[in-house]
């Protein structure tokens, strides 16, 4: 199989080479590659930059190591502290006093936004200087940095509480332009398992910036119904307690814990919207499921996830 130069460039910030599993896959591939990049940046449409907060390392100072939490402390996340549709395991890296840290990040943004290739360099500075702005202050998607491709999943992103803090492990999402419905549409494709298969064709032990940017991420029209229903069904699996209330509300979406059937048929109807949204097959599809991880049971899933997709084909 050949390609183009300028594709493989455009494919990684490295022009690594994608492991294809066979040469099968490169249909699904090159159709997968036909959306636009994650770091696209045009006026009439979203904008996410990842950024790290805190250095695990260079930060320690300003975090407390304790079994229990000292009063008024908010939770420090690592990667390990939340999963694919699970926003708070309870795992976390550390503690620390927002009264403390909230003035040193504030002093950090404020900071960056001077930098010509800092993320924050795209803001107003009126929002810069608003306290109230800070993103940990807010719901926002955070992606694990620390990852494989023979995991049962590569891409762990979630939308993670308010009032908690990140290390470097856990990168969140910046939003130069964009809402909350933009917020929970994007985190249902980088959830989704069309998505992810693709990752696993270049991610090794990490989700670094230059595999994220790259990502082949579809922009339709907000009056597709395939984007509303990627934003109703990963906006409600995103929110399931009160945390999440106010995000949910601006989503569109009810907020509270689903139960597991329900969960999951949600899931698998999520990973068929966006099947369709890439323009893939049903063949594709079934590629998808056969090639993701080996040795695993996927026959029930897959036959779930096809129904959906085939009741979509007709609604389209």
């Amino acid at each position: 199989v050949r390609f183009p130069v300028r594709d493989v460039i455009s494919w990684s910030g490295s022009a690594a080479l994608p492991l294809l599993p066979s040469e099968e896959s490169v249909e699904v591939f090159l159709q997968l590659r036909k959306a636009p990049r994650f770091d696209l940046n045009v006026s009439d449409s979203w904008r996410a930059r990842a950024h790290r907060e805190l250095d695990a390392t260079n930060d320690r100072p300003l975090m407390k190591f304790a079994t229990e939490c000292p009063e008024g402390y908010w939770p420090v996340f690592k990667g390990k502290s939340f999963d694919l549709w699970q926003p708070d395991t309870g795992k976390y890296y550390a503690w620390a006093n927002p009264k403390k840290l909230l003035a040193e990040l504030q002093e950090r943004r404020i900071r960056s936004g001077k930098l010509a290739r800092s993320a924050f360099k795209e803001f107003s500075q009126a929002w810069l200087r608003d306290p109230a702005t800070l993103p940990c202050l807010h719901p926002r998607i955070a992606f694990r940095d620390v990852t494989n491709r023979t995991n049962t999943r590569t891409v762990l992103a979630a939308l993670i509480p308010p009032n908690v803090f990140l290390t470097n492990k856990g990168p969140y999402l910046l939003w130069p332009q964009g809402d909350e419905q933009d917020q929970g549409y994007l985190l249902g494709v980088l959830s989704s398992l069309p998505l992810d298969w693709y990752a696993r064709r270049f991610v090794e032990i990490s989700m670094n910036f230059y595999i994220l940017e790259p990502f082949p991420i579809p922009r339709p029209g907000r009056s597709s119904p395939l984007w509303q229903r990627v934003v109703a069904l990963s906006g409600r699996l995103a929110s399931p307690d009160a945390r999440f209330k106010d995000w949910a509300r601006a989503v569109g979406v009810e907020c509270g814990k689903l139960e597991e059937d329900e969960k999951q048929d949600m899931m698998q109807e999520l990973d068929a919207v966006v099947a369709h949204l890439y323009g893939l097959s049903a063949a594709q599809l079934k590629h998808i499921f056969a090639t993701f991880h080996e040795g695993w049971d996927y026959a029930e899933q897959m036959e779930a996830t096809l129904a959906h997709f085939h009741q979509w084909q007709t609604r389209r």
